[in-house]
């Protein structure tokens, strides 16, 4: 049997499915990743992202963080992929559990998926860090330079940037999630940036599929390996 037909099978058997997804998940979208030779960390800036996207830098020059923000880290007006829509639909089916996604662009949610934890947050949730109004995603977008609250404060999107934690509730569901799993998908994510590829290890059963276009520190564990394009996948696990 070929990979792909042991994964179609695995998914038929599986009633808690869990996906934990990174950028690559997104890219079909049209979304650009971080680390992929067009993604952004190989796009020319005055600063690394790194650096522009962390706590300190927010903080220091605002300014500068909100332009850079607005042209390259919010993703409006992209549709989900054949991904999303697959396990939107085996939410419903009563066969997934949770996803898990280092995205931040909320598309998973748009095509319908309920149990979303978003480990780096959601661009679509913005929030004034004095009053705590909320904003949304186009009140930030179509401010002109730092978005500012009517009662003064900066409105600051709710996306975890270097420096910061991730929320404590969201990590504590995604470890329940996968510690109840009995299939584990893991799809577009380098497992490179912790604490998020951590999560891996809580997952206690024999049924682990990396699907990647390229290896990760996390394939010598794995029961399954698909090194191929994610939409691909799908599309064929959806027929």
């Amino acid at each position: 049997m070929d990979k792909l037909e042991t994964l179609r099978q695995w998914v038929k058997e599986s009633n808690s499915i869990v996906f934990f997804g990174g950028a690559g998940v997104s890219t079909e979208s049209g979304i650009p990743d971080f680390r992929s030779v067009d993604g952004l960390y190989s796009q020319k800036f005055d600063y690394p992202p790194e650096t522009i996207i962390s706590h300190s830098f927010y903080r220091k020059n605002p300014e500068y963080f909100f332009r850079f923000y607005r042209e390259k880290m919010l993703p409006l007006g992209f549709a989900p992929n054949v991904t999303h829509k697959l396990l939107a639909q085996w939410e419903q089916e009563g066969k997934l559990l949770a996803v898990i996604t280092q995205n931040i662009d909320g598309l998973h949610q748009k095509a319908g998926s309920k149990a979303v934890y978003e480990l780096h947050g959601s661009v679509l949730r913005n929030y004034c860090e004095k009053c705590r109004k909320f904003y949304p995603a186009e009140f930030v977008k179509n401010a002109k330079g730092v978005p500012y609250c009517d009662c003064g404060g900066i409105v600051k999107p709710d996306v975890v940037l270097y420096e910061e934690s991730l929320n404590d509730h969201t990590v504590r569901k995604s470890v329940q999630a996968i510690a109840k799993a009995d299939l584990l998908l893991v799809a577009g994510t380098s497992l490179t940036v912790y604490p998020a590829a951590g999560l891996v290890n809580y997952y206690r059963g024999n049924r682990l599929a990396l699907l990647n276009r390229d290896a990760t520190p996390y394939d010598n564990q794995a029961n399954l390996v698909l090194h191929r394009n994610l939409g691909e996948v799908f599309a064929a696990l959806s027929e």
